[in-house]
């Protein structure tokens, strides 16, 4: 069965029908013995009365694109980032040498600056129905887009990770040790995965209220927390070099999110001005992230000069100095902690939705299997790794943030000037009979080579802990900037070329 909307779709009970491979035919890709088949119908049935979303990456057709609570691209991002991770990138700012004004401002301007690109990505989802990654295939073609889509689901598990060490390290905190980390990472990546399991109505019911315990709680860490904040270490002169580093952290934390955007707004009504959808997204994305990196610049800048929270740190790392911190409220605090370690579900949930999706796009075969078992897979991956993690937390999210900014920035390059030089922002051109059919999408080679070519002036511009490139000794890390500038500049004459001799 062939939709207007797609040109593999699933017929009523749940096969994926896919063109590619059938001539044209209708061809059913599905379980082939009658036990396999009788044990998907079950599922099927058990998953159609229940909360489900079974849809997966299938383009959203304009009649099931009727959500008007467009409210919720502020609560998304709001609830995504009103948590502790944006504490834990903060806490890395004074190891760069700044002070916590300078911290502040960078956070404020860079935040400002890298927020846009995945907020006005986001609005391109209720125009054009299509998740993220799949209105990538309409430049980096059906095939190669699965090379961003990898370096997408690293990115995402990795973050994943940071979440779920920094729930456990604040449960164990609780318990004062006598519950191990381990069991607390547990605990969040299972709590996570019945969210993300559900799915897009779930998950949006679920952030349109999560935020705001969280918020009473942040409140309360400030005021227990706020007599030390003016115990500040001392720091070295700003530089321009220290000042563009943390600006990497901070595009680190904010680019990243542009890979999934619109997997959030696809059900909205695509008669709602998108100006003022983006406004709701930029304040989402902007005010908590903003806020909280800058509290996580101040816990980080004073963690050395007040003895109760270097021990905390020594023993919990990030939950460790929340812990004392909170020290001051007694029994309240430890509730307040569990709370504070329960907002991470926000974020980790939304991130393996995001990553269900990916893996349906990975290799065009695998939309085959439910997107909610894609649940499962990566909390199986999630919970083993970030329990490893969790034995060196710091060295190992920064080696982690250290390339995630460079591919990103390359990315959202190449998305953008499709979208806005070739496409000329018409979102009729995201024609959903192309979407899965490799002989009507781009070749996809413009895109990769372009993005690939960039890091030729990217990895000089790399200042890292395990690499430095000769123009970063000089000046700073400016790779992120690299990689977007290049790979726009050369996607231009690569695609127009490429355009030219394919015809699409």
């Amino acid at each position: 069965m062939t939709s207007r909307y797609g040109e593999t779709t699933r017929s009523p009970a749940g096969e994926v029908k896919d063109p590619e491979k059938s001539g044209g035919q209708e061809e059913v890709t599905g379980p082939k013995s009658g036990i396999a088949r009788r044990l998907r119908d079950i599922l099927n049935k058990a998953v159609r009365t229940s909360p489900v979303e079974i849809r997966g990456v299938l383009p959203v057709p304009l009649e099931e694109r009727t959500s008007t609570q467009y409210s919720s691209y502020f609560s998304i991002w709001a609830c995504m980032n009103i948590n502790l991770l944006p504490i834990t990138f903060g806490m890395l700012g004074p190891t760069y040498g700044l002070r916590l004004r300078d911290c502040a401002l960078v956070i404020l301007f860079f935040g400002l600056l890298t927020a846009a690109i995945p907020v006005y990505l986001g609005t391109l989802g209720p125009k054009t129905g299509l998740r993220q990654m799949i209105q990538a295939r309409y430049s980096f073609g059906r095939y190669l887009v699965s090379v961003p889509v990898i370096l997408n689901l690293a990115t995402l598990t990795g973050f994943c990770v940071i979440t779920c060490v920094v729930g456990g390290q604040c449960l164990s905190a609780v318990r004062d040790g006598s519950m191990s980390e381990a069991v607390g990472i547990v605990i969040i990546g299972l709590l996570a995965l019945l969210i993300s399991f559900c799915g897009y109505d779930v998950l949006h019911q679920y952030e349109r209220f999560a935020y705001i315990p969280a918020l009473i709680c942040f409140a309360i860490v400030a005021g227990c927390g706020g007599s030390h904040f003016k115990n500040q270490a001392d720091a070295p002169p700003t530089t321009a070099k220290a000042v563009l580093s943390f600006g990497m952290i901070i595009a680190s934390y904010m680019i990243p999110y542009a890979a999934l955007a619109s997997d959030f707004t696809t059900y909205l009504h695509p008669n709602f001005p998108s100006w003022r959808l983006f406004l709701y997204g930029y304040a989402g994305l902007v005010i908590p992230p903003v806020l909280l990196l800058t509290l996580g610049a101040a816990i980080g800048g004073a963690v050395s000069s007040v003895p109760e929270w270097a021990a905390g740190y020594e023993g919990h790392t990030v939950g460790g100095v929340l812990g004392a911190v909170l020290a001051p409220a007694g029994r309240f605090g430890k509730f307040v902690l569990v709370i504070l370690s329960l907002t991470l579900l926000g974020n980790v949930s939304a991130t393996m939705y995001s990553i269900s999706l990916n893996f349906q796009i990975l290799i065009p075969q695998l939309v085959v299997v439910p997107r909610y078992l894609y649940s499962v897979v990566i909390t199986a991956i999630v919970i083993p790794v970030s329990i490893r993690a969790a034995t060196d937390f710091f060295l190992n999210l920064e080696n982690f943030i250290a390339m995630i900014a460079y591919w990103s920035a390359a990315f959202v390059a190449v998305v953008i000037i499709e979208h806005v030089v070739f496409r000329r922002g018409r979102y009729e051109t995201y024609d959903h009979d192309t979407w899965n059919c490799t002989s009507r999408l781009p070749l996809g080679v413009a895109a990769l080579t372009s993005a690939t070519l960039s890091f030729a002036l990217v990895i000089p511009c790399m200042n890292q802990m395990w690499y430095n490139g000769p123009i970063a000794v000089k000046t700073a890390d400016i790779g992120f900037e690299m990689a977007f500038v290049v790979t726009a500049i050369l996607y231009l004459p690569l695609r127009a070329s490429e355009k030219r001799y394919t015809g699409r």
